[in-house]
């Protein structure tokens, strides 16, 4: 049981490390689409700051998350995980208070949410075991 767990953890880390990396992209050579799949409209005055600020921070935490979890290093991948909880919540807060927002933009910052809690605590609590 434990060795599904720290499998699934682990590649649930993974892809969703890379998948940040390659949002964070497509926000810098795709502002538009990237917007309007996140769940805002995008500017038409051609203003990106708002999709470069997310897609550098969105690059950056997966990032944080490959390099933790390639290096090994458990807890504090469960600590960055635990307290990154936090962009994936401001993201559904933003996109729900958009006018017309779509039921269906949120569901993937309610999985990012359940991901960065469930494996933040999973390795907290067993940050000295996995290493085993």
């Amino acid at each position: 049981m434990k060795s599904i767990l720290k499998q699934t953890a682990f590649y649930c880390c993974l892809l969703s490390g890379l998948g940040l990396l390659f949002i964070g992209l497509r926000f810098f050579f795709d502002p538009i689409a990237a917007s309007t799949d996140y769940g805002i409209k995008p500017q038409l005055n051609m203003d990106f700051s708002f999709e470069y600020i997310k897609g550098i921070r969105d690059f950056f935490f997966g990032l944080i998350i490959l390099v933790l979890l390639l290096k090994k290093q458990w807890q504090a991948l469960g600590w960055v995980l635990l307290t990154g909880v936090i962009i994936p919540l401001a993201d559904f807060s933003i996109v729900i208070s958009q006018p017309e927002y779509v039921i269906g933009h949120t569901i993937a910052h309610l999985i990012a949410i359940v991901i960065c809690f469930a494996c933040g605590i999973y390795y907290l609590k067993n940050h000295k075991t996995i290493s085993q």
